[in-house]
């Protein structure tokens, strides 16, 4: 076996791919633009540009030469490891993306935006059956692409990898069943408390949405965010996107009568951009740069917003800053309240996005169950609502009043993204374990954060995480590599039975 490719090679296998990557960047902004900026009457014609580009990317994804060059470079032991993994992980995309017709491309470029359109008229008439058909689509599309991919295999393990590299449904079955027996007598310890920390002074409102605005962007800008390499908006639903590290789109959103909505969203779409602005330019556009998988990038997300954001240290930082930006707050609160404030568990957790992290994990649960079952044809998509609001009883103990409070709440299943909820639950087990780590590593952390000084975290997540991209070949041999293990959810249920037995003093 050669020491190193012909230069030839592989400077012509990467000329290919940072072109697909050059039109994947296109469509990330067709993306943004939709659900930020674009006018609703733009809607069919939208439509048609993202199925004409998705068309053209397939052709160039699914280029012969692509694979000619991957079949000279196979085998081949590069010295820099990054070579050799793009390589690697080129050879996995392509061999999917070869998989996937381009009638098949199309045909879900153009239903992303149907589908989305279904769902945001669906939302405003507060019920769940003008989107029951889109989904309905989606279902029967994401099926179809998981039979071309692998005919063999169950389909929903199919979507999981194009979430998260190597993951699989026996997989989560192990995790979740882990931490659903740890986390309900816990949750339940908690309720039964009945006296929870006081955070009504931080709800009620009304917050000035300027005031808000002013102040989330300069927490993002706190925390490292480049604004010469993306913006923040408002969207109906916060997300991340953008078409390159250098150009990164987040949004968040706000309301009146709950402060920390707002500035949650913030955080955590911030950590999302501040893995995007740290990739490893040196391998700009190849697939070796990008996120190591969802579930990893979740965990970028949420480590600053929950290990960070609503840590101790941290309140010391924000609550100078909040009494400042609102001066109807009560000044005699300290730090330690606003603590305690961010951290109250619901006793009515309707809504994923707003849910507390002993909660949160439940909300996954259910909808990874219902799209597993969904997807194995166990249960029809006309089933959805009643079956949400069950399982919402059940497992919350709270009925959604109507479908927007329920089935509708969130937007993924309007982009056919089955396999992607679990990331979500995924990453904050990766957040605890990750931090952990770095509390280890950076002995001064929690007084350079109580400072508002980030530097020091964001510096070791850059190297640690961000830079590395998908060097690994999957997310428990990237926490090998940076924790020393793979993951290990009870890490996850210590950190939270130590912090909310104190907190509610159990």
């Amino acid at each position: 076996m050669a020491t190193k490719a012909a230069p030839k090679e592989f400077d012509e296998l990467v000329a290919k791919l940072k072109e697909v990557q050059a039109l994947s960047g296109i469509s990330g902004l067709l993306g943004w633009d939709e659900m930020v900026m674009m006018p609703p009457a733009a809607a069919a014609s939208r439509g048609a540009q993202k199925a004409a580009l998705a068309g053209v990317l397939h052709e160039r994804t699914t280029d012969p030469e692509i694979g000619r060059l991957l079949e000279k470079l196979d085998g081949v032991a590069f010295e820099d490891p990054y070579r050799t993994a793009a390589v690697r992980e080129a050879k996995h995309d392509y061999q999917k993306a070869t998989r996937i017709t381009s009638s098949l491309a199309k045909r879900e470029a153009e239903h992303e935006t149907e589908a989305y359109q279904a769902w945001i008229k669906a939302r405003e008439a507060k019920s769940f059956e003008p989107f029951s058909r889109a989904l309905g689509k989606w279902v029967r599309l994401r099926r179809e692409r998981a039979s071309l991919i692998d005919p063999g295999q169950n389909a929903y393990d199919v979507l999981l990898d194009e979430f998260q590299p190597g993951l699989t449904s026996a997989r989560l079955d192990e995790i979740f069943g882990q931490v659903k027996a740890g986390l309900v007598p816990l949750l339940a310890r908690v309720r039964a408390h009945g006296a929870a920390p006081d955070d009504a002074w931080l709800n009620g409102g009304p917050f000035d949405r300027e005031a808000q605005a002013a102040l989330c962007r300069q927490l993002s800008l706190d925390l490292g965010f480049d604004l010469d390499s993306g913006r923040l908006d408002v969207s109906v639903h916060p997300f991340t996107g953008g078409a390159h590290p250098t150009d990164v789109r987040m949004t968040t959103r706000f309301k009146d009568d709950q402060l920390l909505d707002g500035i949650a969203g913030t955080i955590h779409e911030t950590g999302h951009a501040l893995y995007e602005q740290g990739r490893n330019l040196d391998y700009d556009g190849l697939p070796v740069n990008e996120a190591a998988g969802m579930a990893v990038h979740e965990s970028q997300s949420l480590l600053w917003e929950r290990m960070v954001g609503q840590g101790r240290p941290f309140a010391q930082f924000l609550l100078p800053k909040l009494q400042e930006a609102f001066p109807q707050l009560d000044k005699t609160k300290t730090a330690e309240d606003l603590y305690s404030g961010k951290n109250v568990v619901l006793t009515k957790s309707l809504i994923r996005v707003e849910a507390d992290e002993l909660t949160y994990p439940l909300h996954i649960i259910l909808r990874y169950e219902l799209e597993t079952a969904l997807l194995r044809g166990d249960i029809e998509v006309v089933d959805l609502p009643a079956l949400w609001n069950k399982k919402m009883e059940e497992y919350l103990g709270v009925e959604p009043k109507d479908d927007v409070e329920g089935i509708l709440q969130d937007v993924h299943w309007s982009y056919g993204s089955f396999g992607y909820f679990p990331t979500y639950s995924l990453g904050a087990m990766m957040a605890a374990q990750i931090f952990q780590t770095a509390q280890q590593e950076l002995p001064d952390l929690d007084a350079s954060l109580a400072k508002g000084d980030f530097a020091p975290l964001k510096t070791w997540l850059n190297g640690k995480i961000h830079k590395i991209g998908r060097l690994h070949p999957t997310m428990d041999d990237l926490l090998v590599e940076v924790t020393g293990e793979p993951l290990n959810p009870q890490i996850f249920l210590d950190y939270l039975t130590k912090k909310y037995t104190e907190l509610y003093q159990l």
